[in-house]
């Protein structure tokens, strides 16, 4: 399958009693086109761009892509989307 886009999705919570921050999203693949295809990121710790590692990670054991970082999908032609909502509530990401 040729990759033109990668949109990541993602919302975070921060656990104030223990100063940790959670993750969880989505990954589409060539959003909106005839071959979209789409995939979850489970609850899963992490802070800042850690979800971008997380999905590209995802992506290269699935066989998807066979890149380590986002710098090289410009090189590929490949078109990448990112949005992190931060200051979600816990079940928010429980139900994502």
């Amino acid at each position: 399958m040729k990759i033109n886009t990668i949109d990541i999705n993602a919302k975070e919570w921060f656990d104030r009693i223990n100063g940790n921050s959670y993750y969880a999203g989505s990954i589409v693949l060539n959003f909106g086109q005839d071959n979209q295809v789409g995939f979850t990121m489970p609850f899963d710790y992490g802070y800042g761009d850690y979800y971008i590692q997380k999905a590209m990670q995802m992506l290269n054991d699935s066989g998807h892509i066979s890149v380590k970082y986002t710098s090289e999908l410009r090189d590929l032609g490949i078109i990448l989307r990112t949005n992190m909502q931060r200051n979600c509530k816990k079940s928010e990401l429980m139900n994502y």
